[in-house]
This record gives structure tokens, C-alpha cells and sequence, in this order.
């Protein structure tokens, strides 16, 4: 007697179920990023107050590289400058109507 009972509930009880999951699955994920989020906040706020959190010395290592590799970018820019500059001077004076490649 219990079957047809669930046969004719099965098209309420299936979508319903489905639902329930999808509401658990949910609350669980917006759960779990706010804990990510809150990880996260505390993480920037011990590494602004100086008190080294796991994985800033990454950080800072990134942190120097990219500095170092800007300032070789930057170097290399200013020598570049004053070769056109000074090479946009020589041809407007005429004295080197030659262009080298």
C-alpha cells in the first residue's frame, strides 16, 4: 500500500527534494565564503600590523622581485628616451640625415 502512495507523491516529493538540496547547498556555500572572507580580512589585518601571518614572506618576496624587475623596466625606458631624443636632435640639426636600422 506504501508504493502507490509514493508513486502519486513523486511528483510533489522529487522537485521538493531537489529544492531542499539546492536551499542546504546554498546556505552552505555562502557560508563557507564568508568564513573565507573573514580568513581572509584577518590575514590582511595581522600582515598591516606587522605580525608576520603565515605565507607573508611569499609576499614580500613577490613583493621584491617585482620592484627590482620595475626598476631594470625603468632603467631601460630612460635610455631608450634620451637615444630617440638625442637621435631626434641630430636629424633636426642635419647632421645625420641617415636613418640606421
Amino acid at each position: 500500500m506504501a508504493t502507490p502512495v509514493m508513486v502519486l507523491f513523486s511528483t510533489v516529493l522529487v522537485p521538493s527534494a531537489i529544492v531542499i538540496f539546492l536551499v542546504i547547498t546554498g546556505f552552505l556555500f555562502s557560508g563557507g565564503c564568508g568564513v573565507g572572507a573573514i580568513t581572509a580580512l584577518s590575514w590582511i589585518y595581522n600582515y598591516v600590523q606587522g605580525k608576520h601571518p603565515l605565507g607573508a614572506d611569499k609576499l614580500d618576496y613577490a613583493r621584491d622581485m617585482l620592484a627590482s624587475m620595475t626598476s631594470g623596466v625603468t632603467e631601460k625606458a630612460k635610455e631608450y628616451a634620451h637615444y630617440v631624443k638625442h637621435k631626434f636632435w641630430r636629424l633636426h640639426k642635419g647632421n645625420d640625415l641617415e636613418v640606421e636600422p
